[in-house]
């Protein structure tokens, strides 16, 4: 069985004209990511986090990462995973070294919504930013991904 934790990067900040791929936290993606992250800490225990590349991805997966003390050495940052549509996102989870048991993403909308309604039992309009969805998957071997069921959802809606 393998387990996939889905995160879309939490809020950002459109105050700087600055390229997208470069856009930081607003005050609020940081207070969510912090609350989030704390709120599933003890849940789940990732044998490695792949992040976007882009700066509002990164920056949600480094507060994650602190606040879960996870292991900075199975950590990646992959530009693949800066894709709105899923496709990228499916191949790079189906890329997956087959020791991976348990895999948390970090990356964007639309592909997160796509990939969690054409993988999951449960359909979601919209994962908002920094929501969390936790799936598994009955397969020995990431390559082999179909249909699966979500475990949870959590949103940063859901705690206030």
């Amino acid at each position: 069985m393998k387990k996939l934790i889905l995160v879309r990067h939490a809020k950002s900040s459109w105050e700087y004209d600055i390229p997208d791929h470069d856009r930081p936290l607003n005050s609020k993606g940081f207070k969510n990511a912090n609350m989030i992250s704390n709120e599933i800490k003890g849940q789940i225990y990732p044998d490695l986090i792949i992040s976007s590349t882009a700066m509002r991805a990164k920056t949600t997966a480094e507060i994650f990462m602190k606040n879960l003390n996870f292991n900075l050495e199975k950590f990646n940052l992959n530009d693949d995973l800066y894709d709105f549509s899923g496709e990228t996102l499916t191949r790079v989870i189906k890329n997956c070294n087959d020791t991976t048991n348990e895999l948390m993403i970090f990356g964007h909308n639309n592909a997160i919504t796509n990939f969690v309604n054409t993988y999951g039992d449960v359909i979601i309009d919209n994962v908002p930013t920094c929501g969390v969805i936790i799936m598994e998957f009955f397969i020995g071997n990431w390559t082999h991904l179909n249909k699966g069921q979500t475990i949870e959802t959590l949103f940063p809606r859901d705690l206030k």
